[in-house]
């Protein structure tokens, strides 16, 4: 058994897209429409072949409940590990990220949380 997907809920596949790709990083790996949405994944620069993220549309209103109740609690949806998360945090402060909780170092780990402009946090961490 192995983790190759994982899914984000978006509110909008296209600004999802142009944040997960322009300002996070990631590339797109896969596009195939459906209908009103698209089978959307992008996949780190680094590990092409590695886990895709699924830009997953909230079509079903109990997800858009979830996604609200755990934005509204500041919980993050997902965590991406970074490799320096000072400069990270830079780098998209720069770019107008909105940042919750600025690198914070809790124990060998540090985090941040952002919100990705689409409904969610996401927390990004880097291990000592």
């Amino acid at each position: 058994m192995r983790i190759k997907l994982v899914s984000v809920l978006v509110d909008d596949q296209e600004k999802a897209l142009q944040f997960y790709t322009n300002v996070l990083g990631f590339i797109k790996k896969t596009e195939i429409p459906m209908g009103e949405h698209r089978w959307l994944t992008v996949v780190s620069k680094e590990e092409q072949d590695g886990t895709e993220i699924v830009l997953e549309p909230m079509g079903f209103p109990p997800a858009q409940t979830y996604q609200k109740a755990l934005f509204d609690a500041g919980i993050p949806l997902t965590a991406f590990q970074v490799d320096d998360i000072e400069a990270e945090y830079r780098r998209l402060s720069s770019q107008g990220v909105s940042f919750s909780m600025k690198p914070t170092p809790m124990g060998t780990t540090t985090l941040a949380v952002f919100a990705d402009t689409c409904g969610n946090h996401i927390q990004i961490y880097q291990i000592s």
